[in-house]
């Protein structure tokens, strides 16, 4: 008994300083670390995610500013053969674009009302038209009332929206061109706010700045924040339908009326745009693609023997 009482004692004794000797060294000894550090430059894993550094910390790719193509339509067989030109392009530049392209989502804002034979083919919100008469015969104002039921309902994951057009064709993968809190658009030669002042001040009074505020733009093609636009597409479709009310103004605008409009909008909240002239080009005018990202075919184009485009 005394034998075997001496052996756990000393087992005991044994166990309880070999503990004590583990916990002092363990107190004492550095911190091994298996995180990336200078002083182990070969590791190359992220400790959270096990993602390869040289991917996950790239703070361009982390931060890529993508944007959702919306494009209004109505039911018509031009307008859609168009979206389906429109979306096969979309989608050959988007899918090849590089890390350059910001080209996110896309959807086709259909104002008919009802849904199409196309819905599973191309991306589809389907909007309801003004009330009957509303528009006067200019259905280009469903547009903006359009913009407005979309951004209320939908669930838009990207930041920002470029507003484009069924008769557009993207020509190369486009980036994201808005920065620092300004839009990007194209500057149009017809738009000329200098000019229509006087008309101009119906909607935009002096006391919110000079009327070069007014951007010489259209609502399209433009790369706008998504919360900016959710602000400006209500004012955008009041102010189209107070100018299509007004005789001046429709005399003064006539079919570019709410091009005008958006411009105007986009001022009275105070959202300015890059003018990017290469953002698209307009045959016959223009005759070489160039550095643009987009044709807009709206003009008739006549063609001689040679197949040149011409005048």
């Amino acid at each position: 008994m005394g034998c075997g009482n001496l052996f756990f004692t000393v087992l005991i004794t044994f166990s309880v300083a070999l503990i004590t000797y583990n916990i002092i060294i363990s107190a004492n000894a550095p911190l091994k670390q298996d995180f990336p550090g200078p002083s182990r430059p070969s590791i190359k894993v992220d400790p959270l995610i096990k993602m390869p550094l040289h991917r996950s910390s790239s703070s361009e790719k982390s931060k890529k500013r993508l944007f959702h193509t919306a494009v209004t339509a109505s039911d018509s067989v031009y307008n859609t053969w168009q979206c389906r030109v429109m979306y096969y392009w979309f989608k050959k530049f988007r899918d090849g674009g590089g890390d350059e392209s910001g080209m996110g989502g896309f959807t086709r804002i259909l104002h008919s009302g009802k849904p199409d034979q196309f819905m599973d083919e191309i991306p589809t919100f389907v909007a309801q038209p003004l009330p009957a008469g509303m528009d006067q015969g200019y259905i280009v104002l469903n547009r903006p009332w359009a913009f407005v039921q979309w951004l209320q309902q939908a669930d838009i994951k990207e930041d920002y929206i470029l507003m484009s057009e069924p008769d557009h064709i993207i020509v190369k993968p486009i980036p994201n061109l808005a920065r620092d809190g300004l839009g990007a658009a194209f500057p149009f030669f017809y738009i000329e706010p200098k000019k229509y002042e006087t008309v101009l001040r119906k909607y935009f009074p002096e006391e919110k700045g000079p009327i070069t505020n007014i951007d010489p733009i259209g609502n399209s093609p433009v790369i706008v924040g998504k919360e900016f636009l959710k602000k400006i597409a209500p004012t955008w479709m009041n102010v189209s339908l107070a100018m299509k009310k007004d005789p001046e103004t429709d005399k003064a605008f006539g079919w570019v009326l709410e091009m005008y409009a958006y411009a105007v909008a986009s001022a009275l909240h105070g959202v300015r745009n890059i003018l990017y002239k290469d953002f698209m080009i307009q045959p016959p005018w223009d005759q070489e693609i160039g550095k643009t990202y987009i044709i807009h075919y709206t003009y008739g184009c006549d063609y001689t023997m040679k197949v040149l485009c011409c005048d």
